[in-house]
């Protein structure tokens, strides 16, 4: 990621993920077009968190885009008639859980797109991660080859010759390897939330499986986790 002055979108949830993504971004010279989504989840502590992280990283530009995904519903994140579950132990839930919300990461990516073949920017960047991840299929790196594929297949940028690149710096890592990475560019964990089933004062829960992943991280990193439970 040594190129100069140039343009990428990132998805940025307010999350510990996107936070770092954003930092290896900004490192890495790219002038950060960040992304957000109002998408009809549960709670807006991640919202705010994605202001705060995109403001300390100096993003050039924040847009929050409003998709009403709980119209559908089918997730534990966006319908009411579903609750998020709780962890009964610090192991992760098997297969794919209720939290999946159908398709987010292709729709997300696909406004990614969308935006970027406006600005002219050949990259994108997406917090996905394949190691400690909560068996989202959406998550896994023959999802980001494929839909790298189709990017440059359905966009005019890709046929003008422009290649796209989806980029996933942290699909290989840890979630502790992450925070590691994170701290080293001075991000501010404090300032993000992972949690599914934040209050209102953007508290976490500490018993979702996001809460639980990121207070291990913390724990195997060796660093003082900063978030604030209820």
């Amino acid at each position: 990621m040594n190129k100069i002055n140039k343009k990428a979108v990132l998805l940025v949830s307010g999350g510990l993920d996107s936070a770092t993504v954003l930092a290896m971004a900004k490192a890495g010279g790219y002038e950060c077009y960040a992304l957000s989504f109002d998408y009809g989840q549960k709670h807006s502590a991640e919202l705010n968190a994605a202001k705060r992280v995109a403001e300390a990283f100096g993003a050039t530009e924040h847009q929050t885009l409003h998709l009403d995904l709980n119209q559908f519903g089918g997730s534990a994140l966006t319908d009411e008639s579903i609750e998020v579950p709780v962890a009964e132990s610090d192991e992760i839930s098997e297969g794919i859980p209720v939290t999946y919300v159908p398709a987010r990461n292709t729709i997300f990516l696909s406004m990614a797109l969308a935006w970027a073949e406006v600005l002219k920017a050949d990259d994108i960047f997406i917090g996905v991660n394949a190691v400690d991840y909560s068996g989202y299929p959406d998550c896994r790196p023959e999802f980001i080859r494929a839909y790298e594929k189709m990017a440059n297949l359905a966009t005019k940028a890709g046929v003008e010759g422009h290649h796209l690149r989806i980029h996933t710096p942290l699909i290989d890592l840890t979630k502790a390897q992450i925070i590691q990475a994170g701290m080293a560019l001075g991000v501010n964990y404090s300032i993000t939330i992972s949690c599914y089933a934040a209050d209102k004062q953007g508290r976490a829960c500490g018993e979702c499986d996001s809460c639980r992943l990121r207070r291990k991280g913390f724990e195997d990193a060796g660093v003082v986790d900063p978030t604030v439970y209820k």
